[in-house]
């Protein structure tokens, strides 16, 4: 009997320390699981992550403005809609919702706008030229419809058309080109500045064009060329 009694002793010992190996085992497995969901979601989030950033790299550099321009653009044209379909004006509603200091900006941004640096470039000058030749055209409208009516469908001619080359410009519109190119011949002749001549200077040329070469010439090569030139003035050169 009292081998029966240890025997039970030992064996109720050895159930408590099982029951915590397998509580700890099972502790650190459901760890370990909790790790490998938390990696591959984290894979999952990196590769998320580098297929965006693949797609921003391959937009235009620009895309965010344009994004956020079209936005409000969709964002204006619900709004108008909403307006319209209130019966009001957009554009007093609009100006109830900016602000004194909004407006003030805006009319000092626009005194700002497009101010004239000057020359700058050929390029330059062409491009602020034709933008203040296309402010100055008045579109006649009723010439624009009543040629629409004789044209038909080669109003908006194809490759297929045969309408090159019939136009015929009125003789009003041939007067405001005639009046809009002199216009521009007596302004570009203010900005031309002829250069003061020098009495006293040395004439080495034969013509006007040959006097600015020699100009450019001088002022490029002039340092290098000075001696000699005195050499071939006095004689003296070898």
């Amino acid at each position: 009997m009292a081998s029966f009694s240890e025997e039970s002793a030992a064996t109720a010992e050895e159930e408590p320390t099982e029951t915590v190996t397998s509580q700890k085992r099972e502790a650190r497995l459901r760890k370990f699981r909790e790790l490998h969901f938390k990696r591959n979601e984290a894979r999952k989030l990196n590769h998320q992550e580098v297929v965006e950033e693949d797609k921003r790299l391959k937009l235009p550099s620009n895309w965010e403005a344009k994004k956020a321009r079209l936005e409000w653009e969709l964002a204006e044209d619900d709004k108008k809609k909403e307006c319209a379909a209130r019966g009001e004006d957009y554009n007093r509603v609009k100006l109830l919702d900016i602000t004194a200091d909004d407006a003030e900006r805006w009319e000092r941004k626009k005194k700002k706008k497009n101010p004239d640096t000057g020359f700058a470039g050929y390029a330059e000058a062409q491009f602020r030229q034709y933008q203040r030749l296309t402010k100055q055209i008045r579109p006649d409208m009723e010439n624009y419809e009543k040629q629409k009516e004789e044209s038909g469908e080669d109003f908006h001619p194809t490759s297929n058309s045969l309408i090159y080359g019939t136009h015929v410009p009125t003789k009003d519109g041939i007067d405001r080109m005639v009046e809009d190119v002199e216009k521009q011949i007596e302004k570009r002749s203010k900005y031309s500045r002829r250069r003061a001549y020098n009495d006293d200077a040395d004439i080495d040329y034969i013509n006007e064009r040959n006097a600015k070469f020699n100009k450019k010439a001088e002022r490029f090569y002039g340092k290098y060329t000075a001696e000699i030139k005195q050499n071939l003035e006095r004689g003296t050169a070898v």
